[in-house]
């Protein structure tokens, strides 16, 4: 029990004080589980990144999750996550209550969604430098965004996914990974772990058509953006863009504004889920999005991390996973293009406010840039 709480404590502390996303996560994690607790090797946590730079979810958060589960097993796992997540949740919570009580969009609510543009193109920049490196990346992220500006849908999305990763196979090749990896989890374990990460991602959209039902169609929605989000947290922006606006559930200011809100909070970016939620259905709803995000990262971990030593060796797999990181970058130009800009540029002020927050995320955390905005909507709306 004493383990536990260790967790839980030092979990909780990090997710109240880790601000500046998931890059900055990983050095909070490694100050603090490696440095000053010891709790997993310096080659053991690299391990971790490594492994959670390779499957789909949101990375700081899997390593927060594996960092647990070595602790303290599938239960420290658990604890540590809840730890991580929670005050976040709570804030953003929060803040949907009010944002959606305003009828005409306030001066702070369009600043917020000017920072959301500003922020997104800084994402945009970072992820283009990290993840096209090649010909062959430029190749996959241009044919991927002519197809996504024609087809704005969760279909096509996955379909250039799909095709981003068989190109990647064939065309790009990556060196293989260094790993002393030992997991805590049985081959067997992981197995399960995989099969039922699966059976879920083909079953909730095939019973979700089938069945109207609200709380089944919302967990295929979640799941759904979980399970597919390659590259980074800015990610879930499209997928959920998708599945929440484009099906008229929550408006494109609502969302613009809470995504600006989200960067300025601690925690990892998938905590937008529970803003929705909350938008949605309040309390319940947040809760139950939380748990349909975040369950992919958890079967994911729990599968791959048994056989990361043999899978980091396959430079082909490798090479696939890197081509879908290109697709990546440009699902999430398409959503910037639309709705975000088109959502939040309306007026020359807006664009003038948008490049001074643009320009000062060279210089300044993102948090600091959203406080910034939401004083020049006051002032300026």
């Amino acid at each position: 029990m004493k383990t536990y709480w260790q967790i839980f404590w030092t979990a909780l502390r990090l997710g109240l004080t880790s601000f500046g996303g998931p890059t900055a996560h990983l050095g909070y994690f490694q100050q603090t589980y490696v440095k000053e607790k010891k709790w997993l090797s310096n080659q053991e946590f690299t391990d971790l990144v490594a492994l959670s730079q390779f499957i789909p979810g949101p990375a700081s958060s899997q390593v927060g999750i594996g960092i647990g589960l070595k602790k303290g097993g599938i239960i420290g796992s658990i604890i540590s996550f809840i730890g991580f997540t929670m005050p976040t949740v709570l804030v953003l919570m929060i803040f949907a209550t009010y944002a959606v009580s305003f009828e005409q969009t306030p001066g702070w609510l369009q600043g917020l969604k000017l920072v959301a543009v500003a922020i997104i193109a800084h994402a945009i920049i970072d992820m283009s430098k990290k993840l096209i490196r090649s010909s062959w990346h430029a190749i996959i992220a241009v044919i991927a965004l002519i197809i996504l500006l024609l087809y704005t849908t969760v279909l096509s999305q996955i379909a250039v996914l799909i095709g981003a990763a068989i190109f990647g196979y064939v065309f790009i090749k990556e060196k293989e990974a260094a790993t002393d990896a030992k997991s805590p989890l049985s081959m067997k374990f992981g197995a399960l772990c995989l099969l039922l990460f699966s059976l879920l991602l083909i079953a909730a959209p095939i019973l979700s058509g089938l069945w109207s039902n609200e709380w089944l169609q919302l967990f295929e929605k979640f799941y759904t953006a979980g399970a597919l989000v390659f590259g980074g947290g800015h990610v879930v922006l499209p997928l959920l863009q998708t599945q929440f606006v484009d099906s008229g559930m929550v408006t494109a200011d609502h969302f613009i504004a809470g995504y600006g809100a989200t960067q300025a909070v601690p925690g990892p970016l998938f905590t937008f889920a529970a803003y929705i939620g909350m938008v949605i259905g309040g309390v319940p709803t947040a809760l139950w999005a939380i748990f349909a995000i975040f369950l992919p990262a958890f079967l994911l971990l729990f599968g791959t991390y048994p056989f990361w030593h043999y899978v980091s060796q396959q430079a082909k797999l490798r090479g696939a996973i890197s081509g879908m990181n290109a697709a990546v970058v440009s699902i999430l130009v398409a959503t910037f293009i639309s709705p975000v800009i088109t959502q939040s540029i309306g007026h020359i002020k807006d664009v003038v406010i948008a490049v001074i927050l643009f320009l000062l995320l060279f210089k300044i955390k993102p948090m600091w840039a959203v406080l910034i905005s939401i004083l020049l909507g006051l002032i300026m709306y």
